[in-house]
């Protein structure tokens, strides 16, 4: 009797859930600049073909393109925002930007496809060295907000009844595509992003996770495709599919946002 009346109640939350995402409204659309520490390390950027999409530096740069993307890709530099639009798709290739006045160097891995993906802009930063000692308010803000507490967050949203639900000051709704995706190696479990939050340079994705056999099924975050800091299951065993527990639930933590990192 409890297994059959815990299964219940999980059916029941994802159907609350469905009702939640659809009624939930995303007000994160102000938010949707994507904030990225220059750490030396070159910066991925995918463009769509035939949308314009802006890079934003802390100071007026110059962007040097390789001769061969020239007829392929427009860029337009203007006072520390740089315009870039791809007429035709490209693969990956190297593309860097100088600072006019001290001469700092940025590299970014730049690529176009048809297929429609990022379009928000993103905003390239150099973290200052403090001060020993030199406690900002930001640094607290990002201190508070561990991996842990993410975590705990996405799957009070999940599933915690509505009248528990608190907003934490930092996270914030980021939109995500809920198309399926190939995310568990194998081809035995089907994967849909739910719902994504951002919160300190951090990005948060609650992916569902459903069996597609006819066999029980262990969830291995080594088999997880993408570059996550940490993956959380709900649930580390999914029974055959068709029983009420051949569903659960996968947090994923990642530096870039999910279409990124995915």
């Amino acid at each position: 009797m409890l297994q059959t009346g815990h299964w219940k109640l999980r059916w029941i939350f994802w159907l609350g859930l469905t009702l939640w995402l659809f009624q939930v409204p995303v007000h994160a659309a102000s938010e949707t600049t994507e904030r990225i520490e220059w750490k030396k390390t070159p910066i991925r950027l995918e463009l769509t073909v035939g949308e314009e999409r802006q890079v934003e530096f802390p100071s007026s740069v110059k962007v040097g393109v390789p001769g061969n993307l020239q007829p392929l890709l427009r860029t337009q530099s203007v006072n520390g925002t740089v315009y870039l639009l791809a007429h035709a798709p490209f693969e990956s290739t190297r593309v860097m930007v100088r600072e006019i006045g001290d001469g700092q160097i940025y590299l970014f891995d730049i690529s176009a496809s048809k297929k429609s993906g990022q379009s928000h802009p993103m905003q390239v930063y150099v973290q200052e060295a403090s001060e020993p000692g030199d406690l900002t308010d930001s640094g607290v803000v990002a201190s508070n907000i561990s991996y842990v507490t993410l975590t705990r967050f996405a799957a009070r949203q999940l599933y915690a009844p509505a009248r528990l639900l608190a907003d934490i000051p930092g996270i914030v709704r980021t939109p995500v595509s809920r198309d399926s995706i190939d995310l568990v190696r194998g081809g035995a479990i089907d994967a849909f992003p739910l719902v994504a939050w951002r919160a300190e340079g951090y990005y948060l994705t609650a992916v569902k996770l459903t069996n597609r056999t006819g066999q029980p099924q262990t969830l291995d975050p080594r088999n997880l495709r993408g570059a996550w800091l940490t993956a959380t299951f709900q649930h580390h065993r999914l029974l055959s599919a068709g029983n009420e527990a051949d569903t659960t639930a996968v947090y994923l933590i990642s530096a870039r946002p999910f279409s990124v990192s995915f």
